[in-house]
């Protein structure tokens, strides 16, 4: 695991803003650190990345406790972006790689890397001020990854990003976790966590309240629903066979009892002698999950 989080409180006088959470990240994931607004995401993060730390319990980078040198392994990325506006973005990047630990040859040589990269060469003697918000977004990413930490936390990353840079941005970081750099990703937007994530982890008032495969989760919350599309219409005697969830001229949702009878609503079709032209389970999303699991602990 590059991270372990055990039994960690965190208290800001009477009120727990981190109850007593545990989980692990996987090395080499993409994981997903989810919860609604006010649920801990951002006391969790301040504590892994030592800006406070734990009342209660521990946390370990890659089987280590955190110590004076754990800032330097990790690359945090705040929603809220710390950039010196009236400094240069190289001597900017320059200062922020040397807090990371590298040296003066080293940061340059990094920088120069990410700059011509990026196609942004000739923005080294330009002020932060000066750049647009997606300009010093780009900026912002390499300051986090300049001394190519083995742990990236990304909180809202897409902000003020064009689809052309999102997806600029998103292909860098797909080449950084093919290259064994774990990655916990934050984000409002579930259709992000679908795409990129491979392992979740839900915050809901301070406590863990769902946790594991992405793919594992999605099975777990599924209803047995079963989306199939026909050649010539539904038979009107359907309904008399199987729970209609959904139903249109070609096509109809249905619920079943069990995965099993899935064969048997292929049979019903194939004797009424109808061309099948699509058949898919229809797994819930995670926008779904998030609200479902979210009201559930709220009514809890």
């Amino acid at each position: 695991m590059i991270l372990s989080i055990q039994n960690v409180l965190k208290t800001y006088g009477t009120y727990k803003a981190v109850d007593h959470v545990s989980f692990d990240v996987p090395k080499g994931s993409v994981f997903g650190l989810l919860g609604p607004n006010g649920a801990g995401k951002t006391s969790l993060i301040r504590m892994i990345t030592t800006i406070t730390g734990p009342d209660e319990g521990t946390i370990y980078l890659d089987g280590e406790k955190l110590n004076a040198r754990t800032p330097e392994r990790i690359g945090y990325m705040p929603e809220e972006r710390g950039l010196y506006k009236k400094m240069k973005v190289g001597d900017h990047l320059m200062y922020l790689a040397q807090l990371k630990g590298l040296t003066e040859a080293q940061a340059k040589k990094a920088i120069d890397h990410w700059l011509e990269k990026f196609d942004i060469k000739d923005w080294w003697p330009k002020k932060i001020e000066d750049l647009s918000k997606g300009m010093q977004q780009k900026i912002q990413f390499i300051a986090t990854i300049v001394h190519q930490p083995p742990l990236l936390i990304l909180d809202e990353p897409f902000t003020g990003l064009d689809p052309i840079n999102t997806n600029l941005i998103k292909d860098e970081i797909a080449q950084l976790n093919a290259a064994g750099t774990s990655i916990i990703f934050s984000t409002h937007r579930m259709e992000q966590v679908e795409e990129m994530c491979d392992h979740i982890v839900l915050i809901n008032k301070g406590r863990n309240v769902l946790y594991g495969e992405v793919n594992d989760i999605k099975n777990q919350f599924k209803q047995n629903l079963f989306r199939i599309e026909v050649q010539g219409g539904i038979p009107a005697d359907f309904a008399e066979h199987f729970s209609v969830a959904e139903q249109e001229n070609d096509a109809v949702t249905v619920r079943l009892e069990d995965e099993a009878r899935s064969n048997d609503l292929l049979k019903y079709f194939i004797q009424k002698g109808l061309r099948i032209t699509r058949y898919e389970e229809i797994l819930p999303t995670f926008n779904e999950i998030f609200i479902r699991r979210v009201g559930e602990t709220a009514e809890a």
